[in-house]
């Protein structure tokens, strides 16, 4: 007895010439009681690629016996296989003929006539057409022998097509959207093909990842807040802040549309389709060798990134930024805002005076050469506050400014 597996190529071509010469509804009634008992003609089905033969590709149906395939179905406009042992291939029932489960991916060729398209509509099976030229609002698409169709532009692609005669001539498959009329009437979509297809790919691939992994994407779109990165068919979202331990002023400044690059999946809500990324999450935590590298008391160069009423925070390192408090802005005397010393962007030498690594915090203390330029600073801005509370009478701010100075040499 042959197995499955031990089909030759002459009872295929048999078989082969059963189906074209017989019509889509003989093959349903040709299905013997146990397929119909467990599958109807028409039903879609996931299976296993178990052989590549000349003709023919054998699928692991879950059921008892496997399905063939014919071989052509999956070959690309190069005449390239597309398929190949173990993948999983989605097929639509057609029958059971001599024990075999027979499935196709679509109907068409030139059998496919009138009675042929409508089962395939009733059974949503979808259909091979051409597109034969451009007509008002969309397409003709030509089915079968003389059947034809028509696909609106909206229906065509998932995008808008720029230019929408490079179509004409090209084979694709589709879906009848409608059927009237004993077929003179067909509408077909293959937007609906695309987007199933894309579903059924993005639920796969939600199946396949999880929290923490480590995956390479590709940025699409840079926003304000952030950028979108594509990570094999899913969306997801890389926040300005997990771009790096750095601060990021602008997203653009660091990336752009077509960048490859890797990222954490930070968080995956499943019920809204939203995915975290982050770049942070692959680099290494600078804050992990903050006591080595800056010690309390040692002295570092920083950049003043941002100022705020209680004071100036300072970038001494990538990801690492310490607090220059207000009061030791002034040498000792008082100043209302830190801008009266400092300014972002402004290079300045600082001291390390207390580092809290539970909370990331860092103290700092102005050093160096900036440390008497502030202390000058802080002296004009008491004399212009002076001179503008003194009376009348009590010179200029020149004058007040030489006798200070007089002052401190006694």
């Amino acid at each position: 007895m042959k197995s499955n597996h031990d089909i030759d190529d002459d009872e295929m071509i048999e078989e082969t010439e059963e189906i074209e010469d017989g019509s889509f509804a003989e093959l349903f009634e040709e299905s013997s009681s146990q397929s119909k008992r467990w599958l109807e003609p028409g039903q879609k089905l996931t299976g296993k690629v178990l052989k590549v033969g000349n003709e023919w590709i054998f699928m692991d149906t879950g059921q008892k016996g496997e399905g063939v395939i014919e071989r052509k179905e999956f070959l690309d406009i190069d005449g390239n296989l597309t398929v190949k042992e173990g993948d999983a291939i989605t097929a639509y029932f057609l029958s059971s003929t001599h024990g075999e489960m027979r499935f196709t991916t679509r109907i068409g060729g030139s059998v496919s006539g009138s009675t042929q398209l409508e089962q395939a509509w009733q059974a949503g099976v979808p259909v091979e057409g051409v597109v034969e030229k451009e007509i008002k609002g969309g397409y003709e698409i030509k089915l079968g022998g003389s059947a034809r169709a028509f696909c609106p532009y909206s229906q065509i692609a998932l995008r808008r097509i720029e230019n929408p005669e490079t179509l004409i001539g090209t084979r694709l498959t589709f879906q009848i959207s409608e059927y009237s009329e004993n077929g003179r009437n067909i509408i077909v979509s293959r937007r609906a093909l695309l987007e199933e297809e894309q579903r059924r790919l993005k639920e796969e691939a939600h199946a396949g990842i999880t929290e923490g992994m480590t995956v390479t994407g590709t940025v699409t779109s840079l926003q304000d807040y952030g950028a979108f990165i594509d990570i094999g068919g899913l969306e997801g979202l890389l926040p300005v802040s997990e771009i790096g331990w750095s601060r990021v002023n602008s997203v653009r400044d660091v990336l752009g549309v077509g960048q490859q690059l890797k990222v954490v999946i930070k968080a995956i809500d499943r019920e809204n389709e939203r995915i975290s990324l982050s770049i942070k999450d692959t680099l290494a935590d600078p804050w992990e060798l903050v006591s080595v590298n800056f010690p309390e008391g040692s002295f570092h160069s920083g950049t003043v990134v941002r100022l705020d009423t209680f004071g100036a925070f300072v970038t001494v390192a990538d990801g690492v930024d310490g607090l220059l408090h207000i009061s030791k802005l002034g040498g000792g005397k008082r100043i209302n805002h830190p801008r009266e010393v400092v300014k972002e962007g402004e290079q300045i030498e600082v001291k390390i005076e207390s580092i809290d690594r539970v909370n990331r915090r860092i103290s700092l203390a102005l050093a160096g050469p900036a440390r008497a330029a502030a202390e000058e600073e802080a002296t004009l801005a008491e004399f212009r506050q002076q001179s503008v509370d003194a009376p009348k009478g009590m010179g200029t701010l020149g004058d007040m400014l030489r006798a200070k100075v007089q002052k401190g040499k006694k």
